[in-house]
């Protein structure tokens, strides 16, 4: 389910959205992070298994995440539970000072008895192409449903959207939960939100305002600094 990573957005200017709130409605900005690089990423499926841990690639992704978070007023962390998260994390939650709430709305999603398992042999299987095509109508094997798992990070980020009305909160997930979140912001079917390409380590952000449709500023930025999507 990785896919080839696309050329990172720009980030917009302050103030250059077609759809700026107006000063009277708050803006509460949700950042989804994913987590980065393992030394399985893109050959196994790994789920929700315990005890897979960043590679060195992936700990400089999280470095970088930090960095590139210089200059933004964050107000709260949350992480999915799993290692690979939380230790993305980490790099943030010393810079900035603040506490890495758990979320098990960010959890990756549950894939069942497909969990460890090779991507190149599930890719064989007749279950990948609805999986990839029409994933709406797929549930992994005593695992979760994708429906479902759309369901539980919308409902976790609507939370938190409340939770930090007017602030900018930083969320560290998953592959497919990031998709989906994406694309239900983006008002994107479920069955195509496998063309929405989230690369370890990038960052999307979404935007909401009371009253309106959520804004989607970037998808799948992995390199300039997000200073930008808000004014100090």
């Amino acid at each position: 389910m990785l896919m080839t990573a696309a050329a990172p957005p720009a980030v917009p200017a302050p103030g250059s959205s077609s759809k700026e709130p107006s000063p009277e409605r708050q803006e509460t900005l949700l950042l989804l992070v994913r987590h980065g690089e393992t030394p399985t990423t893109g050959t196994v499926l790994p789920g929700r298994a315990p005890g897979l841990h960043l590679s060195e690639r992936g700990r400089v992704q999280a470095d970088r995440v930090s960095e590139r978070l210089t200059g933004l007023p964050v107000d709260a962390l949350y992480s999915s539970p799993l290692e690979r998260a939380c230790e993305t994390a980490e790099p943030t939650a010393a810079r900035t000072g603040l506490d890495v709430k758990h979320d098990d709305g960010l959890l990756e999603c549950d894939f069942g008895e497909w969990t460890g398992a090779a991507i190149a042999d599930l890719a064989a299987l007749p279950e990948w192409q609805i999986v990839q095509h029409s994933p709406s109508a797929f549930r992994f094997p005593n695992g979760e449903s994708f429906p479902e798992m759309q369901a539980r990070i919308v409902g976790a980020m609507e939370a938190l959207r409340d939770a930090h009305a007017g602030g900018v909160v930083v969320c560290f997930s998953h592959a497919d939960p990031i998709k989906a979140a994406v694309a239900h912001a983006l008002g994107t079917p479920l069955d195509l939100f496998q063309r929405i390409v989230i690369s370890p380590g990038s960052v999307s952000a979404i935007s909401f305002v009371e009253g309106e449709d959520p804004s989607v500023l970037m998808v799948n930025s992995t390199s300039e600094p997000l200073s930008g999507l808000r004014a100090s």
